[in-house]
């Protein structure tokens, strides 16, 4: 049991530093403004991913960027496709982080 909670929390790791890579570098949707990936939740079975981000952005340029990210979810899976090493990339699900929001 300890095993699968470690392995689904080294894969949302892996999957937050590439994805912050990632759309850094590679993402060319102007809607994106200046995001970042806070924390990643793997399912159990590490077929969905959800993806936690935040801006300093005000609210409707991040509903923006939130829009823009999951159009562009079939792009960065298949982007962190060929940096992992696992058979199958889970299913990304991006969700703005309120807890930065609740922390203030």
């Amino acid at each position: 049991m300890a095993r699968d909670f470690s392995r689904a929390s080294r894969l949302g790791d892996q999957i937050q530093r590439d994805l912050a890579e990632l759309i850094r570098t590679e993402l060319r949707d102007p809607r994106v403004g200046l995001i970042t990936v806070t924390g990643v939740d793997v399912s159990r079975d590490l077929s969905h991913a959800k993806i936690f981000v935040s801006s300093v952005e005000s609210e409707t340029a991040m509903q923006d960027s939130l829009r823009a990210l999951r159009h562009a979810a079939g792009f960065l899976r298949s982007q962190l496709a060929h940096g992992m090493r696992t058979r199958t990339v889970p299913e990304l699900h991006f969700e703005i982080d309120r807890s930065v929001d609740r922390g203030v």
